[in-house]
């Protein structure tokens, strides 16, 4: 087993390594268990996230073994820049990896648990949320900062920010970070970032009016390249539903 810790966390060398070695039968389950694993754990006064990457298929167990770096790798690093960004994510601890007969296996990322309020999906499911509009604009606020810093989070979907207040303003945070890239972004990228934040027309014009005030850039380009990008998403999401139900039907009969 091959792990990484972050120099504030080496006093708590011993317990994060039982933490991986107990993985399978210790911890609390939290959210989505689709994908990947994820689990709580305590680590003496706070707790903390575990996620569990699945074992990868045999051309990516050679590829993270020889030429890539693993989701889990990647988290940390992409964290701990983030946080040299100023830009708001859960604190990041550490990840292990393992090698069988060296082909890559398993990784973990570790990560310190964050008390939040909402994500940016609630947004999407109720209109009604207190000071809607509000987190809206803010939210916009922080994606035109990430671009300004440049950094293109390629997961910028709704269960990917996590949404605190504190003193009577909106922090946010981005979770599920091993699909990152930091380079200078074109307007087209920008706008592309959007595509899979709501199909909902009264919020891609809020999302529109904020960017556009933001950039300086006219609200008539913004909406259009905005709305634009969302409506292709979705087509293709439709689209590959439908192939999905199909293949399904065909399986069955």
């Amino acid at each position: 087993m091959n792990y990484r810790i972050n120099d504030a966390f080496c006093a708590y060398e011993s317990n994060l390594n039982l933490i991986i070695q107990n993985y399978e039968t210790q911890g609390q389950p939290y959210g989505n268990q689709e994908r990947n694993s994820l689990k709580t754990f305590e680590l003496n006064d706070r707790v903390v996230n575990v996620k569990s990457f699945k074992i990868p298929n045999v051309f990516n167990q050679i590829a993270y073994s020889f030429f890539r770096k693993s989701k889990a790798c990647r988290s940390y690093e992409y964290a701990n820049k983030l946080i040299n960004l100023e830009i708001g994510t859960p604190q990041p601890i550490a990840y292990y990896e393992s090698k069988a007969f060296f082909l890559f296996k398993k990784s973990f990322y570790i990560s310190e648990h964050l008390d939040y309020q909402l994500t940016y999906r609630e947004l999407i499911d109720e209109f009604d949320y207190p000071d809607h509009e509000r987190i809206l604009r803010a939210f916009v606020k922080f994606t035109y900062e990430l671009h300004e810093k440049q950094i293109l989070f390629l997961d910028h979907s709704p269960g990917n920010t996590l949404i605190k207040k504190e003193n009577g303003t909106y922090k946010f945070y981005l979770v599920d970070l091993n699909r990152m890239k930091f380079k200078a972004l074109s307007f087209e990228e920008r706008m592309k970032n959007f595509d899979r934040l709501s199909k909902h027309k009264f919020m891609v014009e809020i999302m529109s009016d904020e960017y556009a005030k933001l950039s300086g850039i006219s609200y008539d380009k913004v909406y259009a390249a905005m709305w634009q990008n969302i409506q292709s998403f979705q087509e293709k999401f439709y689209r590959k539903k439908r192939l999905k139900k199909a293949l399904k039907f065909w399986k069955k009969s």
